[in-house]
């Protein structure tokens, strides 16, 4: 790419990497989002500097910063950290323009005897998780700046919860270019430590700090599967580079490269939340502050799916096992979510479930892609894994606005219990409909982003229903099935959640006491919805950048599979412009309808009670009695401990009901194991019975057996030995 003044149209050749379309910059969307930044002054300077340097001054400003960070004042330590994510993401951004523009980045450090080479290589699989991850950090920094006022008193505690901000950040950044196993696994323990430091930022709370120890230990037995996953490949080839995953398995039986890819897929999919390894997830989200919950969902479970991705990308082997796994596993994990997500009381908890359905639905799209490589069917391998990356990139951003705007719930009325709020699109009708937005957005309809993405998806299943495999064709039927039952109770949810918290009137806090939101509060949001629309109105800016990652999946596709691409993402194009125009409309005739009905006068009255002339509040729809018809029908798959008071008498005084859902998959796969390893420990509690002279003895056994044991197992090989030669 050169720019240089008065250019109007800089050239640009993707390269044969891009293996998707022969794409020049003429011809692509691609000019209209990087051109003004490839051409301006900052750019032309700074582009072609060596991009390790940039590599190294972006790890540097993290490791500044967090050394800088317990010398300010409270007020700075907001700002400097906000401008150290600012640094970080401009330059990473330049990075991945670079890589874009068809200029993978590829070198090595001479690493340690014990590491080996370390190679950083950023393709365009890194590149987009980059661009993702920075987003939302920015954005999280810009709105955690504001939410983090109100804990100015605690200076320690904002200076180590920034540092772990800032080392969240690079330690993701870092995972998605460095290809060691080893290193990667280092960086992978920092980017745990890290988040459950600004998970547990009140750790004073006794929820809060069980939330995190939870946390900590699952990412613990992720790091598990991970080390064992890396420590086979390094055996059978001598190298952690990744490349060794690529060698080892083009050489053994498909049957090797699955079970490999198991032992890796259980390591990233713990992060990520797949059922059953979600259990973490409920906990933490509604523990850590708003900011991070965003974060958390948007940006921090993704790096499992990123580590999914890239291990797909290095195997050899049979897809057409893994994509059933993983297609069967994700529908399951959606619908579970969702299936959760409709009975929570807690608003960041009923979000949280949602992340769950909505890596399920990612995972869905993956699947897909599996099956396309596995069966060679160019069509799938493009929607599946379009699908599965552009959703990836919406849930980051849709989620982040909907934990964002819980967090003004939060702050404003210092609850998050949705059966007692109410009526607060009055006191914030800015974060009101930012959740509506967020809230159509995650339902999938047009012309938000989420449409986009499950539209790619339900054509990949739909295309895939003409399938000769009648296996193959059953498991598109349940796939379409299960992502149906999906938006359908996602829209439940989100109805539930929008119209009890925000319309109506407050059930239990009184709205004196809830402030009006300030505009600070929801200045991140503004970047957020205009790309959630922009992805909605004009989808092809986007999913032309999106073919230089999936390109990576199938090289050569075919001119016929590209324009059968071409005409749909033109589809999904034209009904996000018609949803949008019509959104419009709507618009426009309530502003006309305001400018004429202005000056007449307006009267407020108590909403008709049908003669009934009690208080209004009662009347209302609960967030329980909402959802009381879908409670009943899932009974048999739900947890539910239920209260109930009964009405007794012709004037009954109190009635009350209340509900506590819990999780089946936590109960069975968390509960019962450690009820049971603790009963089976208690057994032996008559050990430990403060006797000294007891304590001495079990030293002179121990010290027996270590001299004992040893003699006693050369005894036995020596009789085995002397048996074998009878």
């Amino acid at each position: 790419m050169h720019c240089s003044p008065g250019d109007s149209s800089p050239s640009f050749y993707a390269g044969d990497e891009a293996g998707f379309f022969d794409t020049t910059w003429e011809d692509t969307s691609i000019r209209t989002i990087w051109y003004p930044i490839y051409c301006s002054d900052f750019s032309r300077n700074t582009i072609w500097l060596d991009m390790k340097t940039l590599i190294e001054l972006f790890n540097l400003t993290a490791i500044a910063t967090i050394v800088a960070l317990p010398f300010l004042k409270v007020k700075g330590k907001g700002i400097v950290t906000l401008i150290a994510i600012c640094l970080q993401v401009a330059l990473v951004s330049i990075i991945s323009i670079k890589v874009f523009s068809g200029t993978p980045i590829d070198y090595s450090y001479l690493g340690s005897y014990i590491t080996g080479a370390i190679p950083v290589r950023v393709d365009y699989l890194s590149s987009w998780f980059i661009l993702t991850i920075s987003f939302t950090f920015l954005t999280g920094a810009v709105y955690g700046l504001h939410y983090m006022k109100r804990y100015i008193d605690q200076s320690a505690n904002i200076s180590l919860h920034a540092s772990a901000y800032i080392l969240t950040f690079t330690s993701l950044i870092n995972l998605c270019i460095v290809q060691n196993g080893l290193v990667f696994l280092v960086i992978w323990e920092i980017m745990a430590l890290s988040s459950f430091i600004i998970i547990i930022f009140e750790h004073y709370k006794k929820e809060t700090l069980k939330a995190g120890i939870n946390f900590l230990i699952q990412s613990h037995v992720s790091i598990l599967f991970l080390t064992l996953a890396f420590m086979w490949v390094k055996i059978k080839t001598g190298t952690f580079d990744f490349s060794g995953i690529t060698t080892y398995t083009s050489t053994e039986p498909a049957l090797i490269g699955v079970g490999l890819f198991i032992l890796f897929f259980l390591g990233f999919a713990i992060k990520a939340g797949f059922v059953p390894f979600h259990t973490w997830l409920p906990l933490a989200h509604p523990a850590a502050p708003a900011h991070i919950s965003g974060v958390m969902s948007g940006v921090i479970i993704k790096i499992g799916i990123f580590g999914i991705l890239r291990v797909l990308l290095l195997l050899k082997t049979n897809f057409v096992p893994i994509g059933y796994f993983i297609l069967i596993l994700s529908v399951i994990t959606g619908v579970y979510g969702v299936m959760l997500a409709i009975i929570q009381h807690n608003l960041k908890k009923l979000l949280a479930y949602h992340s769950i359905e909505n890596i399920g639905i990612i995972g869905i799209g993956i699947g897909l892609g599996c099956l396309g490589l596995g069966y060679n069917n160019q069509l799938l391998i493009v929607l599946g894994f379009s699908g599965a990356l552009l959703h990836t990139l919406n849930h980051s951003l849709f989620k982040s606005l909907l934990f964002y705007s819980s967090g003004n719930v939060y702050q404003l009325t210092h609850t998050l219990d949705i059966e007692s709020l109410g009526g607060l699109i009055k006191k914030m009708p800015k974060t009101a409909i930012f959740f509506l937005i967020g809230s159509l957005a995650i339902c999938g309809l047009p012309p938000f982003n989420g449409f986009i993405s499950e539209f790619l998806i339900y054509l990949g299943l739909f295309k895939s229903l003409s399938s000769v495999d009648f296996s193959l064709t059953v498991l598109m039927m349940f796939a379409i099935l299960g992502l149906v039952l999906i938006g359908g109770l996602a829209l439940i949810c989100f109805t539930k959640a929008f119209s009890i918290v925000f319309l109506g009137e407050s059930r239990h806090i009184s709205m004196d006491k809830v402030e009006n939101e300030k505009p600070a509060s929801t200045l991140s949001f503004y970047a957020i919805v205009m790309l959630i629309m922009a992805i909605g109105v004009v989808p092809m800016l986007f999913l032309k950048v999106l073919a230089l990652p999936v390109g990576q999946f199938a090289a050569n596709i075919s001119i016929d599979t590209a324009f059968e691409y071409s005409e749909i993402a033109s589809t999904a194009s034209m009904v996000g412009i018609y949803s949008a125009v019509f959104i419009l409309l709507v618009v426009f005739v309530f502003l006309i309808r305001k400018m004429v009905t202005k000056n007449r006068p307006v009267s407020i009255a108590n909403t008709w009670g049908c003669g009934y002339n009690g208080s209004s509040k009662k009347m209302q729809y609960t967030a329980s009695s909402f959802i009381r018809t879908y409670r009943k029908l899932a009974s048999s798959f739900l947890d539910i401990d239920k209260h109930k008071k009964e009405a007794k008498g012709i004037f009954p005084k109190v009635v009350h009901q209340e509900t506590h859902p819990y999780d089946k998959i936590e109960r069975w796969l968390i509960d019962k194991p450690i009820y049971n390893l603790r009963q089976l420990l208690s057994r032996f509690t008559f050990l430990q019975n403060g006797n000294v002279q007891s304590y001495i003895l079990y030293g002179f056994i121990f010290i027996a057996l270590v001299i004992l044991v040893p003699e006693i197992i050369e005894k036995i090989k020596f009789l085995i030995n002397f048996l074998n030669q009878l």
